[in-house]
């Protein structure tokens, strides 16, 4: 059908014609029957990842039925393609299971987000991605590839940009439930920050700023009740509930105060009954090696007079290494730099192209669904494995069925 679809924020405006097929078969044939397909999942993107082109066809998978099958021997889920994680997490909190990680904003598909190597925060805990043991495509002829740790493909499968077929489920890794608690902290200074003592504090911490001054307006510590928690002698405990942009109400952040509760309604920022239908904003985030974390702050701060006025607030979180050959984390423990900036395209870019040149020196890797502007000749010399990326590309879509214009640039093709 033709309607006109836009992603979360409103910035970007799809050309696809927009298909919903409402069965697995509905969609083997729809693949199989056009020349360039891409797939919409929840629309949380800033970019064009997700554009098919003049000529080409949307997909989305919210019609087809709502897929979650749990293993609780195995410790496994296998999840459909439409699925939201705010679905998936309630699902396995009430078989007593839990995901290790979720990202901030649980209204997120999953296919989407580990397609794109999305995260959350913790020094042990790796991309959303990590938690994925198998994937299912179909690919150019309507058929289905599966793919598993097993397999030497594996690598380039899940976080794939969505270039190598339609992603209909995933099984992922599970764990006992556990609970959590959260900490909140205010005016943590820039100056004599012991980065990797903070970061390691808890099992998820998040540090946020409006870099106006240097230095973080509040710090989250996300703790495990099954797991110590540090004293936190470098900032004051909160003294009422925060939103991470400042001045903004707190009402739909997750609980604060140290009260537990569930995983999946901890770790996230925001409650998942809290449904946000638009975003009065724009995203970007830089992934760099942890063990510049302070050099890059420094950095940032450097130039906070030209990032200040266009910003709602900075994040920054930790990311422990994984082995997606396209994730932003891929071979190195990472810390990521997010920035919520206003919605005003024209003010931010100039901004944004400042930043990255800030984070050059540091081989920052931008978030594949966030605004950027660092050409793909640069990013190209940062994925030592694109090369065999390239190559699955080449045997799962020899056509080019599923590549579009940012693919293509990213490949070189």
């Amino acid at each position: 059908m033709t309607e006109t679809v836009t992603n979360w924020a409103g910035n970007i405006t799809f050309a696809g014609e927009l298909h919903r097929p409402r069965s697995p078969e509905e969609l083997r044939a729809l693949v199989a029957a056009h020349a360039a397909v891409r797939v919409l999942g929840s629309g949380h993107s800033f970019n064009e990842i997700a554009e098919p082109g003049p000529g080409g066809v949307l997909l989305s998978l919210d019609a087809l039925p709502s897929e979650v099958e749990i293993d609780t021997a195995a410790r496994t889920v296998r999840v459909g393609g439409g699925v939201r994680y705010a679905e998936l997490a309630r699902r396995v909190h009430d078989r007593g299971l839990a995901l290790a990680n979720m990202a901030s904003l649980p209204h997120i598909s999953v296919a989407g987000s580990v397609a794109t190597g999305t995260h959350g925060s913790g020094v042990a805990n790796g991309s959303l991605a990590s938690a994925v043991r198998e994937v299912e495509i179909v690919t150019a002829d309507g058929s289905t590839v599966v793919l598993g740790r097993d397999d030497p493909r594996f690598g380039g499968a899940v976080t794939s940009l969505g270039a190598l077929g339609v992603v209909t489920a995933l099984t992922l890794d599970l764990e006992p439930g556990f609970e959590v608690e959260q900490h909140l902290f205010t005016e943590l200074p820039l100056a004599g920050l012991d980065f990797e003592t903070v970061a390691a504090s808890a099992y998820s911490v998040s540090l946020f700023t409006d870099w106006r001054e240097p230095g973080f307006r509040q710090v989250w510590r996300k703790r495990r009740t099954d797991q110590p928690l540090p004293d936190f002698p470098w900032a004051a405990p909160a003294t009422e509930a925060l939103h991470p942009v400042p001045g903004m109400p707190a009402v739909n952040c997750t609980e604060q105060f140290g009260v537990p509760g569930p995983w999946h309604e901890r770790l996230p920022h925001f409650r998942a009954e809290f449904t946000p239908s638009s975003g009065t904003e724009l995203q970007s985030e830089y992934l760099l090696p942890r063990r510049f974390a302070v050099d890059m702050l420094y950095a940032i701060d450097r130039i906070r007079e030209t990032v200040a006025p266009v910003l709602q607030t900075c994040e920054v979180r930790t990311v422990a290494a994984d082995a997606q050959w396209l994730s932003p984390s891929h071979g190195r423990d990472t810390v990521a730099a997010h920035f919520t900036w206003i919605e005003d395209t024209a003010a931010v870019l100039p901004v944004v192209r400042r930043v990255e040149e800030a984070l050059d020196p540091f081989d920052a890797r931008p978030h594949w669904g966030k605004v950027f502007t660092v050409p793909t000749r640069v990013l190209r010399g940062r994925y030592p494995r694109l090369d065999e990326f390239r190559a699955l590309v080449r045997d799962l879509d020899p056509e080019g069925k599923f590549s579009n214009v940012f693919v293509r640039d990213l490949l070189g093709s």
